[in-house]
């Protein structure tokens, strides 16, 4: 049974037509070892349903909070793809996340999953409007930066800017921004929220990410923080879409941390 049930799950995200794009390795993942179920019963059945939905509705608009199932089987999920992705790229990354969460996570009713173009989580509880920052998982370039005094003052700078960009209603929780720090050097920087927070909410949990820099990030010339409710992100090289042809040939070379509560 249980080999069979994998088979229906595969079939039910690999049936659909996938492009030339490129798939991705997942940034992170989460399985809450607390909320073991049976892969067999009614809420593993919902979850399966759920992803479905996730898979196919999100990528028109970039972001599904839904839910599916009744009373106590009842789930509860959110997808959300980086803002400044294409449609294409957003549901591929999309029926990944949803393929790889349930071969990661084939027995919790808690589970999340990060990727570089999006964002998928479910749970037995719900969850929506709330900030999530019980997880954290950073990634920091291993190299340091010369001038940094310099660096970062532009980057709290322009960390403000695009955090204020990103509780604008019209923007629905992305900000992202480039600035110069010599004729030669950029630097790249983007925040997202999940669009289910209020903008009070967003400012909060950009606020605990940014908060991380002194800690994690100190003096790096990249840095990722991932939460389950938002995500803020800056590099020396273009990363966000449109591309800047500016490619300063900074180090890529990047070392993660995954942080517990």
């Amino acid at each position: 049974m249980h080999l069979l049930l994998c088979k229906i799950v595969s079939l039910l995200f690999l049936c659909i037509s996938f492009s030339d794009a490129e798939s991705q390795d997942p940034l992170g993942e989460f399985c809450n070892k607390d909320t073991n179920i049976s892969i067999e019963g009614k809420v593993s059945s919902n979850i399966n349903n759920l992803l479905s939905e996730l898979v196919t509705k999100t990528p028109s608009t970039g972001f599904l909070a839904t839910t599916f199932g009744k009373e106590q089987d009842k789930v509860y999920g959110l997808a959300q793809c980086r803002g400044d992705v294409s449609t294409q790229d957003c549901s591929i990354c999309i029926q990944d996340a949803a393929k790889q969460i349930r071969q990661q996570c084939p027995n919790q009713a808690d589970a999340r999953i990060w990727y570089d173009y999006c964002f998928l989580r479910y749970n037995n509880k719900t969850f929506a409007g709330q900030v999530d920052t019980s997880l954290g998982i950073f990634y920091f370039n291993v190299e340091n930066v010369t001038d940094s005094e310099t660096f970062n003052n532009k980057l709290g700078s322009l960390m403000d800017q695009i955090r204020a960009e990103a509780v604008v209603p019209k923007d629905e929780g992305l900000g992202k921004e480039k600035t110069k720090l010599s004729p030669f050097v950029t630097l790249y920087a983007l925040v997202q929220c999940t669009r289910d927070l209020s903008e009070i909410s967003c400012a909060q949990c950009l606020a605990i990410s940014v908060s991380n820099f002194p800690t994690f990030c100190n003096n790096r010339k990249g840095c990722r923080v991932l939460y389950s409710s938002c995500y803020v992100r800056y590099e020396l090289y273009p990363f966000f879409f449109p591309l800047d042809s500016n490619n300063t040939g900074a180090s890529k070379k990047t070392t993660r941390a995954i942080i517990y509560p």
